[in-house]
């Protein structure tokens, strides 16, 4: 059996990141990937000709001297990916079915209050009030601002604010609390329940700057794969893991599919706690624990349309859409499944082909994996595990590909005309190829209300192994970077690690 310092389990930014963090630093490092491809939610994949995101659609904070440009310098991928930043007078553009007008977020802080206060000229006040609090908030989180925290978490300030509450106490305007929600699918918001502090960090990192990789996300993958193997790091696929064994409370190896063990003297999984608990053979974790971690929930799933423009037929579009057919936007997870879909967000992905024209559209809203109740114990992921949905399965994704499509063309009138072909995603696709619980598009739901109960600690009581990914602090691509700067501060000291980052 191989031994390596650190096993790591899952691919996602997560998991490439403390690879990267700890082959830097001498350590020996394996990365296991179940899947083909690497890279979790930075997969990317082609369908006639037309490159599409799984899950990174848009980036935001990495302009110079912005929080993700300077983690990137120090991961060493920034100079080296192909980006094009979005409109700056207009990222996201945020309407609904009731309202004819459109409303455009703009990048940069003045910029975007300028641009509400325009919309909304006698909310000016109220439009400043939210923008100073947004900032505020962001700077009580000292990772978000490359510093090491010194306060205990439960005296870290705003986790207990309600997002929708705080909106409504800037505005008696109904329609512009909804607009400044309108990029609610970014973090999956509930009303009364998602926290301030969540709607804060993922929208200020996008005004501050928006960015779209050129040809998909998975060069991100791809740089990191190859800066760990350039460390001496070892990054595998088709590693499907089932148990990782404990013995003498520490995790002694992973156990593959195929039955090959892989040795270890430190262990991180970057895929869901609860996944994590259910791989061990053993150990002493506490009852109470396991229960919580077992017991929380997780956020929605989405489902997906790809659509294969035909060639020069529909305008490239540098900014997202999010659509929806009301203004009750805290409560579009809550769907009536007959009623499907209550709007949509549309990424157009960018290309090296062309600056003038789509290659291709994706279309996601949110769906529930118990609407896939007739299919959910079917799994389709590596070449080894794949069961036939049937017909039926295929039947109801085409129904509601057509129903987006009909909702899409209330915008955009001519635009079945222009679609050469289309492919769907359900939340069965991104539970299989995501590796996410339940096809949970966020992982575990923030509740201000309870706010300390689902913060996860990288460390477990196991001492040998770690937790990293999009569970223990924040989603996202700026979330999961800091995630795996904390999950590596656990090991080689926080201050030494921000001193290294900031060095970059």
């Amino acid at each position: 059996m191989a031994k390596y310092d650190f096993v790591i389990v899952g691919s996602g930014l997560g998991g490439l990141g403390c690879a990267y963090i700890l082959s830097k630093e001498g350590y020996s490092v394996c990365v296991l990937e179940k899947n083909r491809q690497i890279g979790g939610s930075l997969q990317i994949f082609v369908r006639d000709r037309a490159i599409f995101d799984t899950g990174i659609h848009y980036i935001g904070g990495l302009s110079e001297g912005q929080n993700l440009n300077q983690y990137f310098r120090y991961l060493d991928i920034m100079d080296k990916l192909n980006l094009r930043k979005m409109d700056e007078d207009g990222f996201d553009t945020i309407s609904f079915n009731t309202v004819d007008q459109e409303f455009k977020y703009a990048q940069g802080w003045g910029r975007f209050e300028e641009r509400m206060v325009d919309y909304f000229p006698k909310e000016k006040e109220g439009i400043a009030k939210y923008c100073e609090m947004i900032r505020e908030v962001c700077r009580e989180f000292p990772m978000y601002n490359l510093r090491k925290s010194e306060l205990n978490l439960t005296e870290t300030k705003f986790l207990d604010i309600d997002a929708e509450a705080f909106i409504a106490t800037c505005t008696n305007d109904e329609l512009l609390r909804s607009v400044l929600a309108g990029s609610n699918p970014l973090y999956a918001g509930e009303g009364d329940k998602t926290p301030l502090y969540v709607h804060a960090l993922v929208s200020n990192t996008y005004v501050e700057s928006a960015w779209k990789c050129v040809n998909g996300g998975g060069q991100i993958a791809k740089y990191m794969v190859a800066n760990i193997k350039g460390n001496g790091g070892a990054v595998r696929n088709y590693c499907d893991v089932r148990k990782l064994e404990v013995a003498g409370n520490e995790v002694k190896y992973a156990l593959l599919s195929d039955g090959e063990k892989i040795e270890g003297k430190n262990f991180i999984s970057n895929i869901h706690p609860s996944l994590t608990l259910d791989m061990l053979t053993g150990g002493k974790l506490r009852n109470a624990y396991v229960n919580r971690i077992h017991s929380l929930k997780n956020t929605i799933s989405i489902f997906c349309l790809h659509l294969v423009m035909k060639p020069e037929s529909f305008p490239y579009l540098n900014t997202n859409y999010y659509h929806y057919k009301t203004t009750d936007i805290w409560n579009s997870l809550k769907y009536n499944p007959a009623d499907w879909p209550d709007g949509y967000a549309l990424f157009c992905p960018a290309t090296s082909k062309s600056e003038k024209y789509a290659d291709g559209l994706t279309a996601m809203m949110y769906m529930d994996i118990n609407d896939m109740k007739p299919w959910i114990n079917t799994y389709n992921t590596i070449p080894k595990n794949q069961n036939d949905r049937g017909a039926g399965y295929e039947d109801f994704k085409m129904q509601k590909a057509e129903k987006m499509i009909d909702l899409l063309e209330q915008k955009f009138p001519d635009i079945r005309n222009c679609i050469r072909s289309y492919s769907t995603s359900s939340p069965l696709s991104y539970r299989d190829y995501m590796g996410t619980k339940d096809g949970s598009l966020y992982g575990i739901v923030k509740d201000y209300k309870n706010p300390l109960r689902t913060f996860i600690s990288p460390k477990m009581k196991i001492p040998n192994l770690f937790l990293t990914g999009q569970n223990l602090n924040l989603h996202g691509v700026l979330g999961v970077t800091i995630g795996a700067v904390v999950t590596c501060g656990e090991i080689l000291g926080t201050d030494y690690l921000l001193s290294q980052v900031k060095k970059s």
